[in-house]
């Protein structure tokens, strides 16, 4: 199964099925707490009350904690920390304006649905429609603030070097491969490193909120190239914010766990 990347965004549980609703938490003669009345003095004339009231409390805490939805992740850098490659200011809108836009709708979408007991990932591969795609955008995003890396290094390490190596030559064809990719995409979508089904490294690119996860494969690394994400920065030229991505800000440490944690 796809390995699940880190800080995806968090869902609280949801209230037991069986719930006792209000008029079954309290009988009818129950009384109402005097101030002059002590509940908490153990043996006194109201104990059996204020056990009756502590439990109507608990039943509702444990209501309101436990309503499913999902959230908007942390980022693992300050919204300055990418400068200045990509700037605080595309970060507030990107981060804090679109993606947080998905969450909102996303829960709007699966409000009282059985798609509000899914994972994101679950989501994803059953949805259609606007569930799926603010799932999947949901999901994408927070895959790509990881993709990045104010201190990356240039180039990737250990088991995910050496299948490199293997499946493309060296990093440089990799480069070219998944540059030719995200500039490739017509309109809005995504460029990843994906793992295959059969171990095998692959450049893909999806339109949209399509994401990887569809066909099986267990993405690595990935790429926005919708407009949004590089136009207060580049412009227009996304060919210049694709190559500064793979030149300064690939996380390749993070792509190689997704890989390691792949088995």
């Amino acid at each position: 199964m796809p390995a699940r990347p880190r800080d995806v965004p968090r869902r609280l549980g949801r209230p037991p099925a069986a719930a006792a609703n209000k008029a079954e938490l309290r009988d009818p003669g129950y009384p109402e707490l005097l101030p002059d009345r002590h509940p908490d003095r153990d043996g006194g004339p109201c104990a059996p009350d204020v056990q009756r009231l502590r439990a109507v409390l608990e039943c509702a805490a444990s209501i309101t904690e436990n309503i499913m939805t999902f959230e908007l992740p942390n980022l693992p850098y300050s919204r300055d920390a990418l400068e200045p490659y990509i700037s605080a200011r595309t970060l507030d809108l990107h981060y804090g304006k679109h993606h947080q836009g998905y969450v909102d709708k996303l829960n709007a979408a699966v409000k009282g649905k059985p798609d509000a007991e899914k994972s994101l990932e679950e989501i994803i591969r059953s949805g259609s429609g606007a569930v799926f795609n603010n799932a999947a955008q949901v999901w994408n995003h927070t895959f790509y603030w990881r993709s990045m890396s104010p201190n990356a290094n240039p180039e990737p390490t250990g088991n995910l070097a050496d299948a490199i190596a293997g499946e493309f030559g060296d990093l440089a064809t990799l480069k070219a491969q998944f540059a030719e990719a995200a500039n490739g995409q017509f309109g809005s979508g995504w460029a990843w490193l994906v793992l295959g089904p059969n171990r095998r490294l692959s450049i893909t690119k999806t339109s949209n909120a399509e994401n990887p996860l569809t066909a099986g494969e267990t993405p690595l690394l990935t790429l926005d190239v919708w407009e949004h994400a590089y136009y207060v920065d580049y412009f227009n030229d996304r060919a210049k914010y694709v190559r500064t991505f793979l030149d300064n800000l690939a996380n390749w440490e993070f792509a190689s766990k997704n890989f390691d944690n792949s088995d």
